[in-house]
């Protein structure tokens, strides 16, 4: 039995994100659009939405004015950050020095060595890992 080809994913309707806080939605949106090459789907001064190129995934950038800024490392009675962004690399200084590069942060505290956390320009930690 023939299987069925995929379903075009724009006629999808099972699309699923991850959408971060931020006080200055272009700004993050860019950021990650540099960082992964994703393009930027949609943007208006509410949010953005940034198109994976594949699957029904998509990361969504929602402006908040109250936003505050996650600590890392976690401090007990601070701000904690509610998630974090795993993106696996094959080079990680390279991809580092292009994260610091697009206006990421790279904080002295590393957990791992095979990881590198970091902070995108609203604070929040994502972690690039081999």
């Amino acid at each position: 039995m023939p299987e069925n080809p995929p379903a075009d994913r724009w006629a999808r309707h099972d699309w699923w994100g991850v959408v971060l806080d931020a006080p200055d939605v272009p700004v993050l949106a860019r950021f990650y659009s540099e960082l992964r090459g994703w393009a930027i789907w949609k943007q208006d001064a509410t949010g953005a939405a940034l198109d994976l190129g594949e699957g029904v995934a998509y990361l969504s950038i929602q402006y908040n004015p109250d936003y505050v800024r996650p600590t890392w490392p976690e401090t007990p009675g601070r701000q904690q950050m509610m998630l974090h962004l795993d993106f696996e690399v094959t080079d990680l200084e390279a991809a580092v020095a292009h994260a610091v590069g697009l206006g990421a942060e790279l904080p002295g505290h590393q957990p791992q060595e095979n990881v590198r956390v970091l902070l995108d320009p609203a604070g929040h930690p994502f972690c690039l890992y081999t």
